[in-house]
């Protein structure tokens, strides 16, 4: 998992007595990837090294659901995941970013399926 760290505390060990960021983070992911696999064979599901303008994190890829603006739900993902999800459409570039904020990602989630 990417280490961050502020104030000299690494976010990932900070806990709510149950669980640590880093491990709530690692859980999204493989909950994300689960998703990804079952839509599939059913949905749009594609993935990219490079964002649409050919611009990149080192260390990341875009893992996305849905090609319509107003429809995607995407989140960037360490690169140790690529091989996690095969079987879905490889973009030399990420679609047009339709400008979606986490509360619409909490949005279209909700009324995904």
């Amino acid at each position: 998992m990417g280490q961050l760290i502020i104030n000299n505390i690494d976010t990932n060990l900070v806990s709510d007595g149950y669980h640590t960021f880093g491990e709530l983070y690692e859980h999204r992911i493989e909950l994300y990837l689960a998703l990804c696999r079952v839509l599939g064979d059913k949905g749009p599901v594609w993935k990219s090294k490079l964002h649409s303008d050919g611009t990149s994190i080192e260390g990341w890829f875009i893992l996305g659901i849905g090609k319509e603006k107003g429809q995607q739900i995407t989140y960037h993902l360490p690169n140790s995941y690529w091989d996690k999800i095969n079987g879905i459409r490889i973009y030399e570039c990420a679609l047009d970013y339709d400008g979606h904020t986490s509360q619409d990602v909490l949005n279209r989630l909700r009324y995904l399926i």
